[in-house]
């Protein structure tokens, strides 16, 4: 069912920190910093595929996700709903069932056998496509799934995910290059500010994390080696 309620932008991202927070996807340790996957140390990770096991919480966030992108880029503005391989998938399939659309997904990569192809389902030359992803911290790995897309002769000028870093000011300056407009739901500054309402994690823990994420290249330089 296409979602009708549209909650003002601020209390969605209130609301998305307060669920991610209640499920525990959300990760916080200054002491003993998480490893992301480009090797850099982070008192800060994210798990958004817990999501797809908890229905209230996931139908909300799909309400909400789908809301946006109707109110940002237009409420006829998608023919086809791709999703990134792997954690897009779902949510890719959710949206699409909301918005009455077909949804395909992308891989990273050819399979390597049969088809060799890189999109699964049916995408033509011509549609205009939405790509989903659970998350993005510098939009890096938007850019090769928009290009495939792209290379079926589709359009694609909007991605749109749960969560977005919100600490990398080149992120939407290089999609924005790209061609590609980002929506997203939360921040990790939201999520800052849920858990000290909340009080889910010590002051101490995170005061380092606010300092991470005012200057997140200083921080992990400093922890380097």
């Amino acid at each position: 069912m296409i979602p009708t309620a549209f909650p003002p932008r601020e209390e969605i991202a209130r609301l998305t920190a307060r669920m991610l927070l209640e499920i525990k996807a959300v990760h916080f340790n200054a002491e003993t910093p998480f490893t992301l996957a480009s090797g850099l140390p982070s008192p800060t990770y994210i798990d958004c595929r817990k999501l797809i096991s908890y229905p209230r919480i996931r139908s909300t966030l799909m309400d909400f996700l789908t809301v946006t992108v109707m109110r940002d880029a237009g409420f006829e503005a998608f023919d086809n709903i791709a999703g990134g391989e792997t954690a897009g998938i779902p949510f890719a399939a959710l949206v699409a069932e909301r918005m009455a659309l077909p949804m395909t997904y992308v891989r990273k990569k050819p399979k390597g056998y049969g088809r060799n192809a890189r999109i699964e389902g049916a995408m033509t030359e011509g549609q205009r496509v939405l790509l989903v992803e659970d998350l993005t911290t510098d939009g890096g790995s938007k850019l090769s799934f928009v290009d495939a897309i792209r290379e079926t002769g589709a359009s694609c000028a909007h991605t749109a995910v749960i969560f977005y870093y919100g600490i990398f000011p080149e992120t939407t300056a290089r999609l924005a290059d790209h061609g590609v407009t980002l929506h997203h739901l939360c921040t990790w500054w939201d999520v800052l500010a849920e858990a000290r309402s909340m009080g889910a994690f010590d002051e101490a823990t995170l005061a380092e994390v606010e300092t991470f994420l005012n200057d997140p290249r200083a921080w992990q330089d400093s922890r380097k080696g």
